[in-house]
């Protein structure tokens, strides 16, 4: 993916498959609480028109690209990398920014059966009896085109949605919860890494425990009251910029409630990455 192709993908899409959904919308303009930081008023601006946003706490603004190197923290190739997931995404329309963005919609929900979503699961070594469990095969439409991915539900009925080329999710974004009636919580960023969990303790006793699966780092600040609720909470999180902050927001806050286990997958970008190269040496830091 080219830098002029990554900023031709409408920043108000990509930040809504990120969980970042506006706070207002005035004509051409988005707000947005901004996911650079905490904050109670939003300061985070997209103009539609031009896609470009402006953080006003920040005093920095710029194009998609721009904030996927602030907010991620990356180099260029690798923010380019990341974005060519999302180049099912909409390109904005400037002449028209009254017209809609086409919307992922899912169309049906079935066993994961295609070959290629099972080598898929199986490349990031889950395993097929956790995969049966979790795990759905969804077809959906974007624009005028039909795909299908691996589908991890969410709360309120949306989807996750993987394949090997694409990363996105359908409305409404939410995180997931399971429940064991459990006195303790696991928390992950992602799916992958709470499948991984799971297929790492397959066939290990371990204690009960109840599981949220944030979806988006967006939702950690809403979630912590739930969190709080728990006798014990082990965060399993990114290693990297978001993760570091939310760790360190959530052991600021109860240092007695909250637990870091990253340090079982440190030198790896995240729990399932460790899982993947398990064995392989320690491999380098997102």
């Amino acid at each position: 993916m080219t830098i002029k192709e990554a900023n031709a993908i409408d920043m108000v899409a990509y930040l809504s498959v990120a969980g970042f959904e506006p706070a207002k919308v005035r004509g051409e303009n988005y707000w947005y609480y901004s996911p650079l930081r905490t904050e109670r008023t939003p300061s985070f601006k997209v103009n539609r028109r031009r896609n470009q946003w402006y953080d006003f706490g920040e005093g920095k603004g710029g194009n998609l690209l721009d904030f996927i190197l602030l907010y991620e923290n990356v180099s260029i190739s690798k923010a380019l990398k990341r974005l060519e997931q999302a180049s099912q995404l909409p390109k904005y329309i400037p002449e028209s920014i009254t017209t809609e963005a086409p919307a992922i919609v899912i169309q049906s929900v079935h066993v994961v059966s295609s070959p290629a979503l099972i080598r898929y699961y199986q490349s990031r070594r889950i395993a097929g009896a956790i995969a049966d469990q979790y795990l759905k095969e969804v077809r959906y439409k974007n624009g005028d085109k039909n795909y299908y991915a691996l589908g991890f539900k969410n709360d309120r009925g949306g989807y996750e949605l993987r394949t090997s080329y694409f990363k996105g999710s359908s409305h409404p974004k939410a995180p997931t919860t399971i429940k064991n009636q459990a006195d303790s919580l696991a928390v992950f960023e992602g799916f992958f890494d709470f499948l991984s969990y799971l297929t790492i303790h397959l066939n290990q006793p371990v204690p009960v425990m109840d599981f949220l699966i944030l979806n988006s780092t967006s939702f950690f600040q809403m979630e912590l009251p739930i969190m709080q609720a728990y006798q014990h909470v082990y965060l399993y999180l990114d290693n990297d910029k978001t993760g570091n902050k939310y760790t360190t927001l959530a052991l600021a806050k109860a240092p007695h409630l909250f637990k870091d286990e990253r340090a079982l997958y440190v030198g790896y970008k995240d729990l399932n990455d460790w899982h993947q190269n398990f064995g392989s040496g320690p491999g380098p830091a997102a």
